[in-house]
């Protein structure tokens, strides 16, 4: 009897060890595949299990944040003895740091470290450690770490791994420099982690120098992470070029490459849009065997989707089986990236249909596709069926959400979303406050900015650009300098979404010194940066300069594109520097840049402005489309060089092509009418801007005062202006003015000066205009006694100026001014012309001039 139940004890024994064995495999296969809810089911069936299986249990509990069910696992691992277990105890930390349970993970900490041997234990230490800073208690884990040293606890490479990790979060580079030190000091410096860490740390901070030097000092450079983490380094940065050399030095050492490798290097050719090197890589992928590979594949997806070869990115993706969730993604990214919301959405279905679970991202880039596309319920319905899954809680996506509201316009749903979310990143905010300079509300987007920092919350390059631009849209000068101060000291000036702001801000306010100044801080300029300069300088009447920044972007390796194009062919307009606006056309002809409705009518207005009519017509004639700019700056042209009944013309031709005029339509008309003495048909325009509902302005008013006065009908100019529907301005006084001058009416003339003089009396130009009236009808003690009055006064008047092209140089000439480098020779080459002149009359007979000597 003894005999057979001490064989049946064993065979029991033998039973359960083999069922625990086999519960703890199966579990802890679930785990890894992160199939964590069937792990937690799978044991809830069994009443008891091995120790080995306790650590899979938590690190489940940890991932789901299942609290209640943790707890349960805790009172086990009391009940069985296994508390002082190092690996369980240091999983249970986790687990309770995991649900947000600190207090719970500190207390239990304390408890085992009165342990001998578990205080020695440095997992526990980091468990704990890892718990305070990830919480956010910064201070309190550094307090650990210093209680390591003082219990003769040597750190392993983790530790220094995990405090070099949030030195980013804290913005602290000088507790990173601290780090270092301890690193060099103990010798870690050959930990390949530690070396990672480091340099991951250094590039986080703007500091590719630093993170290069500490790559250098590895000795044993065998250890591809490394070289991975510098690639990385390289790639935060932009400095994707040196990203794919390092690649390439890699290949040379014969170092095992693997799927972090060509995913990062594949990132670099992304964002360096750089298709060449891409399809390179693509090949060496094929040989290395990584074309399946989840991450390689969607790396080379995004690189195909980025360089705008959508095609190849379809064909790879169609090419791959078994597709995971993230390449679904990048599929979707790509298409609304390439602005195909459509073929996004249809992506989205088949994923549907196939039963693959969307995640944040997925979600994120299907919103933002919505709001292509202008399908605001479809959006709605999407929103309506986050709320039955936990994804709703995500950050990302309800960002996404507030985006979508607010290009919408829907910024109370928009608010009333951001006021219930229990978490708020910079991501967030960054989406309301964007999404109110979007709907021009900036003053709340202002706003909005003054609270994400007096929440803590770390401000980045996208949120300071967007408070900038809304500085700029309520002309706030003073915030947006102080804004400048601010992200001069998060070190934000170098970003180029930041500079580019920056320099729109100084141009809008006649500061473009230091928009030249923000330039020069931007460190990777891209061609945004280059046009916004460009324009900024053309805008504040240095059109020289503008123009020779072009030149300058294609020797710094970028193509100009069309905003470049009109901004510098705006820049050449201003000076009519005709020779540089072929070549400037030429360049746009040679380099087949797309066509572009604003170039091609920057085109158009250059010719007119330099006096090509013929070839402003040709372009004219060739233009595909059409638009109000192109009708408006064409009939103007007409009317600058003469051709009234042309232009007249071209505004029916207009009107028959149903494109509708608008006030500049008119004021070019009016204006071209005025300069040809049409008067009746000046009038007839003026009059005709009712039947189009549009409101006369000051130009138009004044074009007609002009008009009635050039043509001697000066009573009807001055009932004209008496009958207007708003205050006359200096303007419309100053036209009736040059115009009694002319036809010398002085009472009416009078009657003009007083109304000038009286709006602004300290403008020397208004008193010329009644002294030469006084002088050309004789009325000289008048004429002396106003000189003297503006002698008393102190007032001149500003000197008039012309200029002309001269092998590739534009120079101009105030009157008066002999301050030309050529004046003596100018001068001389005039008086020659004077005396050519005298010695001929010209005496025009039958429509041309005929010489005959005296």
């Amino acid at each position: 009897m003894r005999f057979n139940s001490l064989i049946s004890r064993q065979f029991s024994t033998l039973i359960q060890t083999h069922f625990y064995s086999s519960l703890d495999t199966k579990i802890k296969a679930l785990v890894q595949r992160g199939h964590y809810q069937e792990a937690l089911k799978a044991s809830s069936k069994a009443s008891n299990f091995s120790k080995f299986t306790f650590p899979s249990l938590l690190k489940a509990c940890a991932s789901l944040e299942n609290l209640r069910y943790g707890k349960a696992l805790h009172s086990k691992i009391i009940k069985t003895g296994l508390l002082f277990d190092p690996y369980i105890t240091s999983s249970l930390i986790n687990m309770y740091v995991k649900c947000g349970s600190l207090c719970i993970a500190v207390k239990l900490f304390e408890n085992v470290t009165q342990c001998e041997v578990l205080v020695q234990d440095v997992t526990l230490w980091n468990s704990m450690i890892d718990g305070f800073l990830k919480n956010g208690y910064f201070e309190r884990g550094v307090v650990q770490f210093r209680r390591m040293q003082v219990l003769n606890i040597k750190p392993d490479g983790y530790t220094l791994c995990i405090l070099l990790g949030v030195c980013d979060d804290i913005s602290d580079f000088s507790y990173g420099r601290k780090i270092h030190g301890y690193v060099v000091r103990n010798r870690f410096d050959d930990d390949p982690f530690v070396i990672t860490a480091l340099i991951d740390m250094y590039s986080n901070f703007n500091r590719p120098v630093d993170a290069w030097n500490v790559f250098e000092k590895v000795e044993n450079k065998y250890n591809i992470a490394v070289w991975n983490a510098m690639i990385n380094g390289f790639c935060k940065k932009g400095f994707w070029r040196d990203a794919f050399e390092l690649y390439s030095l890699v290949k040379i050492e014969g170092l095992e490459l693997g799927s972090t490798s060509f995913s990062s290097v594949l990132t670099a050719c992304s964002l360096g849009e750089d298709i060449d090197c891409g399809r390179q890589l693509h090949c060496d992928v094929i040989k290395a065997g990584f074309e399946s590979d989840p991450y390689v594949s969607t790396s080379l997806l995004t690189l195909y989707s980025k360089c705008g070869f959508v095609e190849d990115a379809e064909k790879l993706f169609h090419s791959i089986a078994g597709k995971e969730v993230g390449m679904w993604n990048s599929m979707i990214s790509a298409y609304v990236n390439c602005e195909r919301p459509h073929s996004a959405l249809e992506v989205y279905y088949q994923m549907r249909f196939r039963a693959i679970t969307p995640d944040s991202f997925t979600i994120s880039n299907v919103l933002i596709a919505c709001s292509i596309i202008g399908s605001f319920e479809f959006g709605r319905m999407i929103h309506g069926e986050l709320w039955k899954r936990p994804i709703k809680d995500n950050v990302s996506v309800q960002s996404a959400l507030l985006t979508m509201y607010s290009r919408f316009g829907k910024l109370e749903d928009s608010f009333e979303l951001f006021v219930k979310m229990k978490e708020r990143d910079v991501v967030t905010w960054g989406s309301m406050i964007s999404g109110n300079c979007e709907n021009r509300k900036f003053k709340e987007a202002l706003d909005l900015f003054k609270a994400m920092k007096s929440d803590g919350v770390e401000l980045d390059s996208n949120v300071t650009a967007s408070a900038i631009n809304a500085c700029v849209e309520i002309n706030d000068t003073k915030l947006g300098c102080c804004i400048h101060g601010f992200t001069i000291k998060k070190g934000l000036e170098s970003d180029v979404f930041t500079g580019s702001s920056l320099i729109e801000l100084y141009s809008k306010c006649g500061q473009p010194e230091m928009a030249g100044n923000v330039f020069s801080d931007v460190s990777n300029k891209n061609l945004v940066v280059w046009n916004s300069l460009m324009s900024c300088y053309c805008q504040n009447g240095l059109p020289d300069v503008s123009i020779s920044l072009f030149p300058k972007i294609l020797q710094n390796g970028l193509y100009p594109d069309s905003i470049s194009i009109t901004s510098v062919l705006s820049a050449v307009s201003s000076v009519a520097a005709l020779l540089k606006g072929k070549a400037v056309h030429s360049y746009y002809i040679r380099f087949e840049i797309p066509e572009d409705i604003q170039v091609e009518n920057a085109l158009l207005n250059m010719y007119l402005k330099c006096g090509c009519l013929k070839h402003a017509q040709l372009m004219f004639q060739i233009m595909s489309k059409r638009n109000l700019v192109t009708w408006n700056s064409m009939i103007a042209g007409y009317g600058s060089h003469g051709e009234i009944h042309k232009a007249i013309k071209l505004f029916n031709e207009m009107r028959n092509s149903r494109t509708l005029p608008d006030e500049v339509t008119f004021l070019s008309l009016i204006s071209s009418c005025n300069h040809a003495g049409f008067s009746d048909e000046g009038l007839h325009l003026f009059h005709l801007m009712t039947e189009h509902r549009i409101e006369p302005k000051m130009e138009h008013y004044i074009n007609i005062v002009d008009l009635l006065g050039r043509a001697g009908r000066l009573e009807d100019a001055h009932s004209f202006i008496q009958n207007m529907f708003v205050a006359p301005d200096r303007g419309i006084w100053l036209s009736l003015l040059s115009a009694c001058r002319i036809h010398r009416n002085v009472e009416l003339g009078e009657l003009a000066a007083d109304n000038l003089l009286k709006l602004e009396p300290t403008r020397g130009s208004n008193y010329v205009q009644l002294l030469n009236l006084y002088l050309e009808v004789g009325l000289l003690e008048k004429a002396a006694n106003l000189r003297a009055l503006m002698k008393q006064k102190g007032l001149t008047k500003v000197p008039g100026c012309s200029w002309i092209e001269l092998k590739n140089k534009v120079d101009v000439f105030y009157s008066g001014d002999s301050s030309c480098p050529s004046a003596v020779e100018i001068y001389d080459t005039l008086n020659r012309l004077k005396n050519n002149m005298k010695k001929v009359k010209f005496y025009p007979e039958a429509g041309e001039a005929l010489q005959k000597p005296e």
